[in-house]
């Protein structure tokens, strides 16, 4: 083999071992391209057939409907194909159900997540769990999508925990083992890579990895018991395709450190240590799959390490596949990542990076291709879609009825009578629509009026509330996180958003104490964790918590009705017409005192 020749195979099996995202392509050098990729341009079909990248990520942004969604899988892999050496693509979502969700979600099944699953598992076993992953999958496979960042098997031990909380199955790691493992089966039975994430554990955080750079400071004994748990069963008994990393420090699992951009030193997060990826999740744990990175734009990476670094420190600690080492959204996106690629693989020709680490791992990518039959892509099926999709929305709507449970009250206090005024208070716009929306199709003849808590008039709240007999309140907690607004791309915009959620259930108290005042029923809802450090369930006289409140427009029309099957499933309750049966998969007693480690 000439060096030319020996120089393009490090670089090819460098190029497997990257995935970027086409959230946004814009041709020229646009900096801030906010152009979505629904149709592959000619620019990144080139760039995919040179290059050699092993897969990409898509996101909402690239996915409008199905039959786009299928056309853009199958250019994509056209595109990988093109060339005699060219190789099939790993062509990711981050598919959990609930918070976090890309397809759109009235073409798509849209399950109302991991704690609502966790909130079935007494009652139902893993049924809902299995359930959920298959059919999520079987969809994904029809959009000609192969592999899923999920399930998440995050132990969430932190009630307060701002980017996790219900993307968990709760608090009890053998719950989450047991849920984690009948959704990577379930998944792999259809033929798609399932990915337990976030090694070695994101549940017990009280930052946001995409935003700051967490720690863990649990004992090892207790990193064996929680955070380690699901993982080492999941791998012993399902053989997941993929394991995920955290941008997270454990210090206990390693307290080794690398110097960041500003020459400070920083012990290495899971996502750059050796010791963690491949002492622990390699050796101890026995997994032999594929390692993925976390999104290395974020900051728990970006914000204090050279990019170029990082994903050499990534690949040297024993990563297979670094996630989105740089935007390719433009022409001059296109070259630094070709200069990557070729920076990378002058780190091999010089011994910076191991030649022989990297061509297993390569290997390893290529079997794995070979294993799920990714050179024989299946062809994608919108129709076959559209057939199975009502089926499989009543399948997730008899989640969404298992999940809610009761916190505090009897059935008199939650049901509403069918006279009397109702006022609604909800954290946003489009979940009061589908909450007036499902009133009307089951209290027709109810007055209702609801409100968003972002855009609260004083003048007309105060005279809704003096007609209502009743007041339902939504609690929305902790915040939605970067992970489920759309990541980093849109940080300032998506930080606002959080503001504007923040300051709404900010007015939660003073609100739930007017109603007590007057003496008038309140029902407090939480539609995401069941917990509040402001204590709000004592202000009401019944509290549920239903673990999700994603909600979706029927239409493209601008006043087209809002649905979703957990604001139908609590309407429902709240009509007396169905009865809340769910658990509560997290302990309660912790509330005010959250056990919060960074």
């Amino acid at each position: 083999m000439t060096a030319d020749s020996d120089t393009q195979s490090i670089r090819r099996d460098i190029a497997q071992k990257l995935m970027p995202d086409f959230r946004y392509f814009c041709a020229g050098n646009e900096e801030k391209c906010r152009e979505p990729v629904t149709v592959l341009p000619q620019e990144l079909k080139d760039f995919v057939a040179e290059s050699g990248v092993g897969g990409v990520i898509l996101f909402s942004e690239n996915l409008s409907w199905p039959g786009q969604i299928a056309s853009l899988t199958s250019d994509l892999q056209q595109a990988a194909a093109g060339k005699s050496d060219g190789e099939p693509l790993f062509i990711a979502v981050d598919q959990e159900g609930g918070r976090v969700f890309r397809t759109p979600r009235v073409f798509t099944t849209d399950f109302a997540g991991n704690m609502a699953i966790g909130a079935t598992i007494g009652k139902h076993g893993t049924r809902f769990a299995r359930e959920s992953a298959e059919i999520m999958a079987q969809e994904l496979k029809l959009l000609g999508i192969n592999t899923n960042f999920a399930p998440n098997v995050d132990v969430n031990a932190n009630l307060a925990n701002p980017v996790i909380n219900v993307r968990s199955f709760g608090q009890d790691p053998k719950v989450v083992a047991q849920a984690g493992e009948a959704q990577v089966e379930a998944m792999q039975s259809q033929g798609i890579l399932a990915t337990l994430k976030h090694f070695p554990g994101h549940g017990d955080t009280h930052t946001d990895s995409h935003l700051a750079l967490p720690v863990v400071d649990h004992s090892r004994e207790m990193i064996d018991a929680v955070d380690l748990y699901p993982f080492k069963t999941i791998i012993r008994e399902a053989s997941p395709a993929m394991v995920m990393t955290a941008h997270i420090q454990y210090p206990q699992l390693d307290d080794s450190k690398l110097n960041d951009k500003s020459g400070q030193p920083q012990i290495k997060p899971a996502t750059l240590s050796k010791k963690i990826l491949s002492g622990i999740l390699r050796d101890e744990l026995g997994f032999k799959g594929l390692i993925v990175s976390d999104a290395m734009n974020m900051a728990g990476i970006a914000k204090f390490f050279d990019q170029t670094d990082a994903v050499a420190a990534s690949f040297s600690a024993g990563t297979d596949i670094v996630v989105m080492p740089l935007p390719v959204h433009s022409d001059s996106g296109i070259r630094a990542f070709n200069e990557l690629l070729d920076a990378l693989t002058q780190k091999v020709l010089q011994g910076e990076l191991d030649r022989e680490l990297i061509a297993e791992s390569a290997a390893r990518i290529r079997k794995t291709k070979a294993d799920f039959g990714l050179a024989a892509h299946f062809t994608p099926s919108p129709e076959k879609l559209a057939a199975s999709l009502a089926d499989n929305k009543l399948r997730a709507q008899l989640l969404a009825d298992a999940a809610i449970a009761v916190v505090k009250g009897k059935p008199a206090d939650f049901i509403i009578p069918e006279t009397g005024n109702v006022l609604v208070l909800m954290p946003e716009e489009t979940v009061c629509r589908a909450v007036s929306y499902h009133m009307s199709l089951y209290r027709p003849q109810q007055q209702v009026t609801c409100m968003s808590l972002q855009q609260l008039n004083r003048p007309s709240l105060d005279s809704a509330m003096a007609q209502a007999d009743t007041v339902v309140v939504g609690s929305m907690t902790p915040a939605p996180s970067l992970v489920e607004l759309g990541g980093m791309e849109d940080m300032d915009v998506n930080t606002k958003q959080i503001m504007g959620f923040d300051e709404a259930q900010a007015l939660l108290p003073s609100l739930l104490e007017q109603v007590k005042e007057t003496g008038k029923r309140s029902i407090l809802v939480y539609l995401r964790m069941p917990y509040d450090a402001m204590q709000l369930n004592t202000f009401s006289d019944a509290v549920l918590a239903t673990y999700n409140a994603n909600v979706y427009a029927l239409s493209d029309e601008p006043d087209a009705p809002y649905t979703g099957g957990t604001m139908d499933s609590l309407v429902r309750v709240l009509t007396g017409m169905l009865k809340p049966q769910g658990g509560i998969p997290v302990s309660l007693d912790e509330v005010g005192t959250p056990g919060a480690h960074d």
